[in-house]
């Protein structure tokens, strides 16, 4: 007996037409569901491709840090914070462990993200500043306090059953570095910010990078500490011999015009004391530099002697000098010359954070980008710094 004549014969009614049917939906069914899976499996991999084909695009253009890529949630969101105005994709965003919605002041402005900070921190940190040489510090409060202990503790020889005298006791000294405001506010055309091909963040960080570095470069050096870091150079001077504390001291070239003396730059060398010399530099800017180049010692070798390497610094009598473009001209009674180790002598502090505005109103059809940071700088060791004064006194 055949298969269908069982069932048939087991009390079924079932034609071989029905069976037929049966498995047709059966297999359109099973098809259907197959087909299904299918379109999720290729959604998958059009979705993993889509991916991969931004990633590469970002990879393409030009690399705004050396830091991590930036989650796509916080690039799309600041993006279009910078070229539309829209917060939206920023609420409730965390950047740098800190929440956008209650991190950020109500008028609108919103850390930069850490991709774009990274560019700004590896700009400044390139460019020909004291900021290279200097002791940088981040700081979340206010102002950053410097604790100096620059006296001898008394001392004494005593015989085994001799009596022992008091001795002095060292004094510590505080420096406070109050944080200033640093700001810059580059604009755009809300034509070009639509402009898709153009690379807003690297144009915002390089702006701002430039203008933030030329600001410090010439603070550090000069600012007379009024809404500005204080520069080393506007310290009180006192001529080597007579130095204190709270003073820079300097050494004079001994003549009242402005040829340069190798002499002179030999005894500014040994003024600052031998603790610092191992991490001594130069400081001076192109003008000087032109003209201390030509020096030679007695036996006609150049003081001079360029980086054997590339990047590596130009040096003058075997330590490292670096070409700050805000040290003054050569003249009788500046100081365009100064020597020491700044690591030590002088102290950069500053907040972390960038914080960034858009303002799409008050210069239209421009819209202005009101960027600032907080930062302060001050002498904390006035031995570590020396400086030569050209003139006879």
């Amino acid at each position: 007996m055949t298969t269908l004549d069982a069932k048939s014969g087991a009390g079924g009614n079932v034609s071989p037409t029905e069976d037929l049917s049966a498995a047709v939906s059966q297999f359109v069914s099973d098809f259907s569901e197959f087909t299904s899976k299918l379109h999720q499996k290729l959604e998958k991999q059009d979705e993993r491709m889509n991916k991969l084909d931004r990633k590469t695009l970002l990879a393409a253009r030009p690399a705004l840090s050396t830091g991590a890529t930036l989650e796509a949630p916080h690039q799309k969101a600041f993006e279009a914070y910078v070229r539309s105005g829209e917060d939206d994709g920023l609420r409730g965003l965390t950047l740098e462990g800190k929440s956008l919605s209650t991190s950020v002041a109500a008028d609108g402005g919103y850390l930069v993200d850490p991709q774009t900070s990274e560019t700004i921190k590896s700009a400044l940190s390139n460019s020909a500043s004291i900021r290279s040489i200097a002791s940088v510090v981040a700081v979340d409060s206010t102002s950053y306090d410097v604790l100096v202990d620059h006296t001898e503790m008394g001392a004494g020889w005593a015989s085994e059953t001799g009596s022992m005298s008091e001795t002095d006791t060292p004094q510590i000294d505080r420096i406070s570095i109050p944080l200033h405001e640093l700001s810059a506010m580059p604009k755009a055309s809300q034509r070009l910010l639509d402009d898709s091909a153009f690379d807003i963040e690297g144009w915002l960080a390089g702006r701002i990078a430039d203008k933030f570095a030329r600001s410090e470069a010439a603070a550090f050096v000069g600012g007379d500490g009024n809404d500005k870091p204080r520069g080393f150079l506007s310290y009180p001077k006192v001529e080597n011999e007579i130095w204190e504390w709270g003073n820079l001291g300097y050494v004079v070239t001994g003549i009242d015009t402005i040829d340069v003396d190798g002499d002179a730059i030999i005894e500014l060398v040994y003024a600052l004391g031998a603790q610092y010399r191992a991490g001594a530099c130069f400081v001076l800017n192109s003008k000087t530099a032109g003209a201390v180049r030509k020096l030679k010692d007695a036996d006609g070798r150049f003081l001079w002697t360029d980086g054997l390497a590339a990047g590596e610094p130009a040096r003058l009598m075997g330590y490292p000098v670096l070409i700050a473009e805000d040290m003054p001209d050569i003249a009788v009674g500046a100081t365009p010359i100064a020597f020491g180790d700044f690591s030590i002598g002088y102290t950069i502090a500053e907040r972390p954070d960038l914080r960034v505005l858009r303002d799409p109103f008050s210069a239209k059809p421009h819209v202005l980008f009101y960027a600032t940071k907080r930062v302060g700088g001050a002498v904390t060791d006035f031995d570590a710094i020396k400086l030569l004064k050209f003139g006879a006194a």
